[in-house]
């Protein structure tokens, strides 16, 4: 069965974790992707948070799966030889250096369309054209200033990141959209294109519902779904809302069993209108369907803490687990707080490939996130992260070099 993007091929100047995040994905879908990487070191995160001295740490290998890597000092001519080549042969360059940092080094998209006019060019950028157009960008900047953290947290706190890497990977993702749209269009126009994915916008796409938000507050001055309401007050900017939903049905994080010792023995409980009836039944209070206080969703809203806090001294009864399973009977909305240890040993993860097991000649077998996205023609085989340089003889072969040729390059450090 073939996949998706078979027969693309991946100029892959990424490194750490936004680019790298794209490229792998096009790579999962089939694509040639061929890292380019200095000699010596190659991508800074193969030694960064190491747990096995002198072999690629886990923050490399879970970025870079089913990838081939070559060695390439770009800056000596035969290097920027072998570079030119790669781009009349590739379809795409996606890269994610410093502003201005590949222009500096030569690879302008003037000499890029003069080589290959149908390449497309990938970017991700830290911000998008404007005041901060030149700033460098690392994830909790992106989640700063892309509206994330000013709306994460609880309202007697300060501004707060999340563990989500909604800056790095999820513009890597946004990235790959981008490319992979251009990749349709240039069936129609025959020519390449840039492709910019700067992080600021696309963490405020994964906010766009506090944007929404916004525009709620300065109309009507106070956001009913939030904790603020009914009491407190309402500023001119979306405040912190804790762990609500921030949506039309009001949700809370409440205590399990055994919250004491356990950290995470907590589930995420949603009082949807439809299901209030099963939801008073279930804690004990049949006499809340009927009392004029708890009859409507708007009216709920007032008593949303008092609500919560009954809800919890029933949630406290059972595991998180328990609670899910007689909840679910009633298709009360509800979640778990998974930690990191449950879901590493979740079977059913396992066995859709959303965690897969990988075999590494250094490191043995260890743990990956796999393809999230899953197509029932083109299925996904996550293979290991390249050694440094591992295919670099065979890149150039397929461009045309030969024993001889290779042997120079390497005896010149060009590789």
């Amino acid at each position: 069965m073939t996949q998706a993007l078979d027969g693309v091929r991946i100029l892959d100047f990424t490194h750490v974790q936004s680019g790298p995040t794209c490229t792998q994905l096009l790579a999962w879908f089939g694509a040639d992707v061929i890292k380019v990487e200095r000699a010596g070191s190659g991508d800074a995160t193969r030694a960064q948070l190491r747990d096995i001295p002198g072999v690629d740490s886990l923050y490399f290998t879970m970025l870079n799966h089913n990838k081939r890597s070559i060695t390439l000092d770009t800056k000596t001519a035969k290097g920027r030889e072998v570079l030119d080549k790669l781009i009349t042969t590739c379809d795409v360059l996606v890269e994610n250096f410093a502003p201005g940092a590949l222009d500096r080094m030569g690879i302008t998209w003037e000499h890029i369309q003069a080589l290959n006019p149908r390449m497309i060019v990938g970017s991700v950028k830290g911000f998008g054209p404007g005041p901060y157009e030149d700033c460098k960008v690392y994830e909790n900047v992106a989640q700063c200033a892309g509206g994330a953290a000013s709306t994460t947290g609880f309202d007697d706190g300060p501004p707060m990141v999340t563990g989500a890497q909604i800056g790095d990977s999820g513009t890597g993702l946004h990235l790959a959209i981008g490319i992979v749209a251009a990749l349709y269009q240039r069936n129609t126009t025959v020519r390449g294109q840039k492709v910019l994915a700067p992080m600021q916008d696309a963490v405020l796409n994964l906010c766009r519902v506090k944007l929404r938000d916004q525009q709620r507050l300065e109309r009507t001055h106070t956001l009913h779904e939030y904790p603020q309401y009914p009491d407190g007050k309402f500023g001119e900017a979306v405040p912190r809302a804790g762990n609500a939903s921030g949506g039309g049905q009001p949700g809370a994080i409440l205590k399990c069993l055994g919250w004491e010792t356990d950290a995470n023995a907590y589930i995420y409980f949603i009082t949807q209108g439809a299901a209030w009836p099963d939801v008073c039944r279930v804690i004990g209070e049949p006499d809340w369907i009927d009392d004029e206080a708890y009859a409507t969703p708007q009216a709920r809203l007032l008593h949303l803490k008092p609500i919560f806090a009954r809800i919890e001294q029933w949630t406290m009864t059972l595991t998180k687990f328990e609670a899910m399973d007689i909840l679910n009977k009633y298709d009360i909305p509800c979640g778990p707080i998974l930690s990191m240890k449950e879901i590493a040993e979740e079977p059913a993860l396992r066995e859709t490939g959303t965690i897969v097991e990988v075999d590494h000649p250094a490191r043995g077998k260890y743990l990956t996130v796999g393809n999230p996205i899953k197509m029932s023609d083109s299925p996904t085989v996550v293979t290991r992260s390249p050694l440094l340089g591992e295919h670099t003889d065979e890149i150039l072969a397929q461009l045309g070099y030969g024993v001889q040729a290779i042997s120079e390059l390497r005896s010149a450090a060009v590789i």
